[in-house]
């Protein structure tokens, strides 16, 4: 039930657009429209994908994790949670999910943080997907923090965020329903938190029913 399409026109043109595999260290974009289902599959051991989505209708209107977390009265994302964007009203729907480990709370990593801890020469989450932006040739007014899907963190009773090991396998994935015209933006960049810091490619596909996936 979580999956299945809200009402709209059944003889109204739908495009669909192609898989987009996203490289480690960079971002992809692809457009989904209003009911269609979002999958992102990780092609690699402890990938994690940084999900950063905007209105087609209005830029202005994004995928906002900070709404979410208060809309939803939790820092979890679990399945049949709604994804809301910064007007409080619903995204996307989290339906199947083979992870079930997320991250609501953390920033998009930059080449300057990275590089404080470390990480020399790699690319940063926020500059990699301002550069996906300008090649759509995107303005957007901000860019918001992600969700950060199949990062492994822990919060505990003092407050703390605690890394944990990574333990996503190539081939799981999430897939979401769509509620609103959407451009996404998904980085596959190094996280620079500890345990997700190990970029791997991501898959980025679009159908219109689950059983559609099956037939790529």
């Amino acid at each position: 039930m979580l999956l299945m399409r809200e009402n709209y026109s059944e003889t109204a043109l739908r495009t669909q657009a192609p898989s987009v595999t996203v490289e480690p260290g960079s971002a992809g974009a692809i457009r989904v429209l209003r009911g269609q289902l979002l999958r992102i599959t990780a092609q690699g051991d402890g990938a994690v994908a940084s999900l950063f989505g905007f209105s087609l209708a209005d830029p202005a209107v994004w995928l906002s994790v900070h709404h979410t977390r208060v809309f939803s009265n939790s820092y979890l994302l679990g399945s049949g949670m709604r994804l809301v964007n910064n007007r409080r009203r619903p995204m996307m729907v989290l339906g199947k999910d083979s992870v079930k480990r997320h991250d609501l709370l953390l920033p998009a990593s930059t080449r300057a943080f990275l590089a404080g801890r470390g990480y020399q020469g790699e690319e940063g989450c926020l500059e990699a997907v301002k550069s996906e932006l300008a090649r759509l040739d995107m303005t957007v007014p901000k860019l918001p923090d992600p969700i950060n899907l199949f990062m492994h963190v822990r919060l505990t009773r003092a407050g703390e965020i605690l890394p944990e090991p990574n333990l996503t396998r190539a081939g799981d994935s999430i897939t979401c329903r769509v509620v609103m015209d959407t451009q996404f933006i998904v980085s596959a960049c190094n996280t620079g938190i500890e345990g997700n810091d190990r970029p791997a490619p991501l898959l980025l596909s679009v159908a219109e029913n689950l059983h559609d996936f099956n037939a790529e």
